[in-house]
């Protein structure tokens, strides 16, 4: 599943790229607790670089602030924690954008 998802990700463009890179990255929080995680995305999806994960972050960061990346003390990405989170609260983008586009009730 998530190497069709990463094939769809590199030919799409547009809404459809940002589609793909949501999915991506749902479909790559439901294993974040396993450990080693980036092993294990390599031998159970085979042709999924963790790089293709990461590319995915960092687009939807990249275009308005869809996805916030965890960042340790020093500055680096804490990719995993940020999948772990988004496990663990797996609210969707969309919902919050319809409670904040809504007009205030009088």
């Amino acid at each position: 599943m998530l190497r069709e998802l990463v094939k769809k990700y590199k030919v799409a463009r547009g809404e459809k790229k940002r589609e793909a890179a949501w999915a991506i990255v749902r479909e790559a929080a439901r294993f974040s607790t396993v450990e080693p995680y980036w092993e294990f995305i390599r031998g159970e999806f085979g042709g999924v670089n963790p790089s293709h994960i990461k590319d995915a972050m960092r687009f939807l960061e990249e275009i308005g602030g869809e996805l916030e990346i965890k960042r340790s003390a020093d500055g680096k990405r804490l990719w995993v924690m940020t999948l772990r989170d988004i496990k663990r609260n797996p609210v969707k983008l969309d919902r919050w954008l319809s409670t904040s586009k809504r007009p205030p009730t009088k």
